[in-house]
């Protein structure tokens, strides 16, 4: 069944201190363009709303909180056009850092892709049991684009999230438990109402101290946020146009599996996929190192 164009994607509600965001584009909460921008406005809502001091995230979808991207949305894509969806997913994601209440993601189901770079910029994560978690941008060709190579190993420790990203695999709500991911595991039943009674204990907290608190938690745990995610950004949109990207996402789009094109040496590409800045003091005129040093394969 279709979604009625007239229900809002993200509904916004308030129960006393709580303001509950439910993302609710069915059936599985893909992540289009609109449902990013109506969240960022749920949030901004939230800024403003005094009466609020904490929000859930939650998902209406019975199967999903959110299954990441719309594949059939960006799949067409080039580089200048991924570059600025990708700044609008990264944009919602700083939203719900920069937020000065904190924010409680109730998941359950599917939490992929850009779904799971959903979760790791909010504060706590509660999942039930069945939840699944995972960024498997690799096999369609492309890599996390929202946050997640800077926030999942902020997380869980980079050796884990290099095997989340470079495997692409599911991860099962208690594994990622146990890796340090999430705040709780509970029943199905029991996820909301245990995200509302985490936001009722925070909301009794001074609300100026919270913001504060969050921010220096966010500060001491990557003080290079920003200038990371530029970086992401840059990497994830040259992939698109990519033989491997275009085969990848029709691939997913036609339910088979993806054929990987041939590896080409890396000097003719590595103008476009630069090498991270390197350390080392800077120059006369106080430019860093060069960070564009091409290596022969």
């Amino acid at each position: 069944m279709a979604p009625d164009a007239a229900a809002p994607l993200v509904r916004y509600e308030r129960d006393g201190p709580i303001a509950l965001l439910t993302i609710d584009h069915p059936p599985v909460n893909v992540l289009s363009a609109g449902v990013l921008a109506a969240l960022t406005d749920a949030l901004d809502r939230a800024r403003e709303d005094l009466g609020a001091r904490v929000v859930v995230l939650a998902g209406a979808a019975e199967r999903a909180f959110a299954a990441g991207a719309n594949i059939r949305e960006i799949a067409p894509m080039g580089p200048a056009e991924a570059r600025l969806h990708g700044g609008r997913g990264q944009a919602t994601t700083r939203a719900i850092e920069r937020l000065p209440l904190p924010v409680i993601a109730a998941v359950h189901g599917s939490c992929l892709g850009g779904g799971c770079e959903i979760a790791l910029a909010c504060d706590f994560v509660i999942a039930s049991e069945e939840a699944v978690f995972g960024q498997p941008e690799i096999n369609l060709g492309v890599m996390p684009g929202w946050g997640g190579t800077r926030r999942l190993p902020r997380r869980i420790g980079t050796a884990r999230a290099r095997s989340w990203i470079l495997t692409g695999r599911p991860v099962p709500a208690r594994e990622a438990l146990a890796q340090g991911l999430l705040h709780q595991v509970v029943p199905r039943g029991e996820l909301l109402a245990t995200a509302v009674a985490l936001g009722r204990e925070l909301a009794q907290k001074p609300a100026t101290a919270l913001a504060a608190a969050k921010y220096a938690i966010l500060n001491a745990a990557d003080p290079g946020l920003d200038d990371g995610l530029g970086y992401e950004l840059a990497l994830w949109a040259e992939l698109f146009g990519t033989p491997d990207q275009k085969a990848g996402m029709a691939a997913f789009l036609e339910k088979r599996s993806m054929v990987s094109a041939p590896r080409v040496p890396w000097g003719t590409v590595a103008d476009r996929f630069p090498y991270p800045p390197e350390p080392g003091p800077p120059g006369a005129d106080g430019t860093p190192p060069s960070t564009r040093e091409k290596r022969k394969t």
